[in-house]
C-alpha cells in the first residue's frame, strides 16, 4: 500500500512564502512524475506544477517565476516553494505522484491529503 502525506499548509500575509512537502511511503519500486494541483469549493481542481523523473520541470502560468517545485528522491518526497503569494492563491494543495509498486506495474496515480493554503491580510 502507498501513503502519500502533505504538510506545510497554513495561514499567510500576500507577499509571503510557504513551502509545501509531500512524502511518499509504502510499497514503491519507483516513482515517475510528481506534481501539485489545487482546487477551491466549487470549482474544478487546477493543475499548478509538475516535475519529472529527471527534474524536468513545468508551472501553470500564473505561478511562473514564484513558485519551485523540486523533489528528493531518496526521501521519494516533492516540495513546493510558494513565494510572493497573492489571495488567488488561496485554495487546497493536492500532491499527485506516479508510482510503480513493483518493476512489472504501470505507474499509478496517487494521491496526497491536501492542505490548506489561505493568503490574507
Amino acid at each position: 500500500q502507498v501513503q502519500l502525506v502533505e504538510s506545510g499548509g497554513g495561514l499567510v500575509q500576500p507577499g509571503g512564502s510557504l513551502r509545501l512537502s509531500c512524502a511518499a511511503s509504502g510499497s514503491i519500486f519507483s516513482i515517475n512524475f510528481m506534481g501539485w494541483y489545487r482546487q477551491n469549493p466549487g470549482k474544478q481542481r487546477e493543475w499548478v506544477a509538475r516535475i519529472t523523473s529527471s527534474g524536468s520541470t513545468q508551472y501553470t502560468d500564473s505561478v511562473k517565476g514564484r513558485f519551485t517545485i523540486s523533489r528528493d528522491n531518496a526521501k521519494n518526497t516533492v516540495y513546493l516553494e510558494m513565494n510572493s503569494l497573492k489571495p488567488e492563491d488561496t485554495a487546497v494543495y493536492y500532491c499527485n505522484q506516479g508510482i510503480r509498486r513493483t518493476m512489472d506495474e504501470y505507474p499509478r496515480n496517487y494521491w496526497g491529503q491536501g492542505t490548506q493554503v489561505t493568503v490574507s491580510s
